[in-house]
């Protein structure tokens, strides 16, 4: 149709190996700085006894979401541990605490800036668009040239993939707080830092919970993708069950992730659910 073709693959390839030869000793700390988290969360739960761990979340999934959901958690452990897939559930479970922590960290400083910058919000809600609709598997490509293969590209999808529902909904909690409550807070001398955390986050509260909950079970989704670029976990057998076609090695371990999903979803459900009840 046109003779004029975009060179929009060079521009993005030219772009990423600038970066990559710019900003490699960044991505190598960066690296690092997952590693030492992932690798302490695994060794630590690992150190523990697996029926010790699995009595603390169990206990843990009791007291957030209720006896109901602690005992399903308990039985869904030990049938984990019982087909042997302990070790895999609990390298899945670093991983995705890890992508959690990072997703918190940059997710909800840019929801309340985009909730107070309306510049802000206009430039990021096309971003969180685009970063929504692009396909799960394009993550990897990026992730995979600026660190190669393994842990650290699976951790860096999962946080993008899973990045966008955490500043929408931090976002729209911070502007739904009553205008009263600000005006009150207002009236009686409080700074903006004030007013954030005393009162705008505080009720805010149910709507970011919510946003840490998708932001958590798109992250598991991703588990069998990151498995592809050698991330592990138990989507390394679920992958594995596919290219073999072991249809029972594929169920057990996507039981598993859905066991694991179910838990993360009942306690972090759970703390927002507390929230509105104690309004």
């Amino acid at each position: 149709m046109f003779n004029f073709r975009i060179p929009l693959d060079r521009w993005v390839t030219k772009a990423v190996n600038y970066l990559e030869t710019q900003l490699g000793p960044i991505f190598e700390g960066f690296s690092t700085f997952v590693h030492f988290i992932v690798d302490n969360l695994k060794d630590g739960m690992l150190f523990l006894h697996p029926i010790i761990l699995i009595l603390l979340i169990a206990g843990l999934t009791w007291y957030m979401a209720g006896w109901k959901n602690g005992l399903l958690a308990f039985i869904g452990l030990l049938i984990t541990e019982n087909i042997g897939l302990w070790v895999a559930f609990v390298q899945t479970l670093a991983l995705v605490l890890t992508a959690e922590i990072l997703v918190v960290a940059v997710g909800l400083p840019l929801g309340v800036w985009a909730a107070k910058n309306e510049k802000v919000d206009a430039i990021i809600r096309p971003i969180l668009d685009f970063m929504q609709t692009m396909p799960a598997f394009v993550y990897l490509i990026p992730a995979v040239m600026f660190f190669g293969l393994g842990l650290v590209p699976g951790v860096v999808a999962t946080f993008v993939f899973a990045l966008p529902p955490l500043i929408r909904l931090t976002n729209l909690g911070i502007r739904q707080v009553p205008k009263e409550l600000v005006e009150a807070a207002d009236a009686f001398g409080a700074t903006d830092m004030q007013k954030l955390i005393k009162v705008q986050v505080p009720v805010a509260k149910p709507t970011i919970m919510a946003g840490v909950n998708q932001s958590i079970m798109l992250g598991l989704s991703m588990v069998v993708i990151a498995a592809m670029i050698g991330a592990g976990g138990l989507g390394e057998n679920v992958l594995r069950g596919i290219q073999r076609l072991q249809v029972g090695q594929g169920f057990e371990a996507g039981l598993a992730v859905v066991i694991l999903a179910i838990i993360l979803d009942r306690i972090t459900a759970s703390l927002g659910v507390r929230k509105k009840k104690a309004q």
